[in-house]
C-alpha cells in the first residue's frame, strides 16, 4: 500500500511529493543514501570552524614537542617540528584576516584546500617523528571525517585519497620516532603493514559513518522542511476559513439594520419614486449579501470559536468525502464506542484533516474493492484504524515505513492512479499526526491489506468546551 499518499485536498503535496515527468525513473525502488542530496541542505564549515580546529591542533602539537624535549627529552629535530607548527599557526591568522570576522561559510574547494592542508602539515609531523607507527597517526584520520560531515562527495574522496597516499608513504619512510635511542625500533613488516592497513580501514570507516549520519540529517532536514511547508499551507487555509467565518459572523448585525431601515424608507416613500426603489433595491442587495455570508458559514474551515472543532463522525466524513463517489472502491466509515455515548466533540486540526485524507487516498489507490475507516473512542483514547483490501506493505520497504524517500511502488506498479511519488508523503503525515500527540503504527491484516491506526490519548484531541459551547 505504501506510496507517498497526496491528499485530495493537498495540491501542495502533490507538488511537493510528485517529481517532474523526467525526473521520474521507472524501477527506482528506495533511493540510495546519497540521493537527492545536490539539492538539500548539507551543513557547511564555517572559517571560524576550521581556524578553531586548526588551532586546537596547533596548541597540541606545540604542548607535544616540548612535553618530549622538555621534559622526556627525547631527542627530536626540534627546529623543524616548531617550523610546521609556525606554519599552521601562519596559515591560520591569514586565514581569519581574510576573512574578517570568519562567520561566513567556507566554499566548498576552500574547505578541501584547508582540510587537504591539515593533513599534509600533520604528516609533515609525523615523517619528523616516527611515520605511520607514531601514535598519533591516528589523528589523520579526523580532516577525513570532518570533510565526509560537510562537503560533497567528490572532495570527500580526494582528501581520504590525500590521507591514504600520506599514510602509505609515512609507512615507507620517516624519521626514527623519538625515544632514549634515535636508533630506530625493529618493528617486524607484518606489524607495519597491519598498522597502515587499520589506518587505512579507520579512513574509509570513520569518513563512511560520518557520510551516512550526515546524509540522513541532511534528507531529514529536507523532508522535515517539506512537511513544515505542508503544515503552513493547511494552517493558512485554515485562518482564511476562520475569517471569513468570523467576517460572517461580524457582518450579519449590521446587514440586518440595513436591511430593516431600508424596509422602513420604502414604507414611507410614495409607490413609483426614486426613493422607493432605491429603497427596495438596498432590501435586495442587503438580502443578498446575507445569502452570500450563510453560504460562507454552511461549512466552514475554520478555528475559530464557533467552527474549531467538530464531531469525530464529521472528522471522518470530511476525510473520505472526495471518495464516496468512487465506483471502483467503496469507502465506508464506521464509529465505535461505549454504548449510549454519542461520539466526542474533536478539535479541528489541519494537521490530521490532512494525514487522514491522505491515509484515504492512500488506500482508495491500492484497494482492491474496499477501504475502511473505523474510528472508535474511550474515555482514555481517541483511535483512528484506516484499512484496505489491497496487497499490503511491501516487506522489502516493512522496517522503514515512517522514513522520508522510501516508497512501495517502483513505477506505480499495483496501484490504481499510476502515481510515481519521492516517498514523502507517507512521512509528511507521519510527521503532522504525531506532532498532535497521535501515535502511528502500520500493519498487514491477518485476512490481507494494510492497515494504519493512529492512537491519541483522548485529551489530545477532544475538544474542551465551556457551558455555551464555547472552544477553550
Amino acid at each position: 500500500m505504501l506510496s507517498p499518499p497526496s491528499s485530495a485536498n493537498g495540491a501542495a503535496q502533490r507538488g511537493l511529493d510528485r517529481p517532474g515527468e523526467d525526473e521520474a525513473q521507472p524501477g527506482a525502488g528506495p533511493a540510495p543514501p546519497w540521493w537527492g542530496l545536490r539539492d538539500s541542505r548539507r551543513a557547511r564549515l564555517r572559517i571560524r570552524t576550521l581556524v578553531f580546529v586548526r588551532w586546537l591542533a596547533v596548541f597540541g602539537q606545540l604542548a607535544t614537542v616540548i612535553f618530549v624535549a622538555g621534559v622526556l627529552r627525547f631527542p627530536l629535530p626540534l627546529a623543524a617540528c616548531l617550523t610546521l607548527i609556525a606554519l599552521a599557526a601562519w596559515m591560520n591568522v591569514l586565514v581569519w584576516l581574510a576573512s574578517s570576522t570568519g562567520q561566513r561559510q567556507a566554499a566548498d574547494w576552500e574547505a578541501t584546500a584547508q582540510l587537504a592542508f591539515d593533513i599534509l602539515q600533520l604528516s609533515g609531523m609525523l615523517y619528523l617523528t616516527g611515520g605511520s607507527i607514531n601514535p598519533f597517526s591516528l589523528l589523520i584520520i579526523a580532516p577525513v571525517v570532518l570533510a565526509a560531515a560537510t562537503l560533497p562527495l567528490r572532495h570527500v574522496l580526494g582528501i581520504a585519497i590525500l590521507a591514504i597516499v600520506c599514510i602509505v608513504g609515512l609507512s615507507m619512510t620517516s624519521l626514527p620516532l623519538p625515544g632514549p635511542s634515535a636508533v630506530a625500533p625493529d618493528i617486524p613488516l607484518v606489524n607495519r603493514v597491519g598498522n597502515v592497513i587499520s589506518r587505512i580501514l579507520g579512513i574509509a570507516f570513520c569518513a563512511g559513518y560520518a557520510w551516512q549520519a550526515a546524509s540522513e540529517a541532511a534528507r531529514m532536514e529536507l523532508a522535515l522542511d517539506t512537511t513544515n511547508a505542508v503544515l503552513a499551507r493547511e494552517q493558512r487555509l485554515s485562518a482564511l476559513g476562520a475569517l471569513a467565518a468570523a467576517a460572517a459572523h461580524e457582518l450579519g448585525t449590521p446587514l440586518a439594520t440595513i436591511s430593516i431601515v431600508a424596509k422602513e424608507m420604502a414604507r414611507g416613500a410614495g409607490e413609483g419614486t426614486t426613493l422607493k426603489e432605491d429603497a427596495d433595491l438596498l432590501v435586495s442587495q442587503a438580502e443578498r449579501c446575507r445569502d452570500i455570508l450563510r453560504r460562507l458559514t454552511s461549512d466552514p474551515d475554520a478555528t475559530d470559536d464557533v467552527h474549531g472543532h467538530m464531531s469525530l463522525g464529521q472528522l471522518v466524513e470530511e476525510a473520505i468525502a472526495p471518495h464516496t463517489k468512487d465506483t471502483e472502491v467503496r469507502v465506508e466509515a464506521v464509529i465505535s464506542g461505549p454504548r449510549g455515548e454519542d461520539p466526542p466533540e474533536v478539535r479541528r486540526l489541519p494537521e490530521v484533516l490532512h494525514a487522514l485524507t491522505s491515509y484515504v487516498e492512500n488506500a482508495v489507490d491500492f484497494a482492491r474493492s474496499e477501504v475502511l475507516i473505523t474510528a472508535r473512542f474511550d474515555d482514555r483514547a481517541i483511535t483512528l484504524e484506516v484499512k484496505d483490501d489491497g496487497p499490503g506493505f511491501s516487506p522489502d520497504i516493512y522496517a522503514k515505513l515512517g522514513e522520508p524517500y522510501v516508497t512501495s511502488r517502483p513505477g506505480a506498479e499495483g496501484s490504481r492512479s499510476g502515481h510515481i511519488g519521492m516517498g514523502l508523503g507517507f512521512f509528511i503525515s507521519k510527521t503532522l499526526m504525531e506532532r498532535t500527540g497521535g501515535v502511528v503504527t502500520f500493519r498487514n491484516g491477518k485476512a490481507g491489506g494494510a492497515v494504519v491506526t493512529v492512537r491519541w490519548p483522548r485529551e489530545a484531541l477532544a475538544a474542551v468546551t465551556d457551558g455555551n459551547g464555547t472552544l477553550s
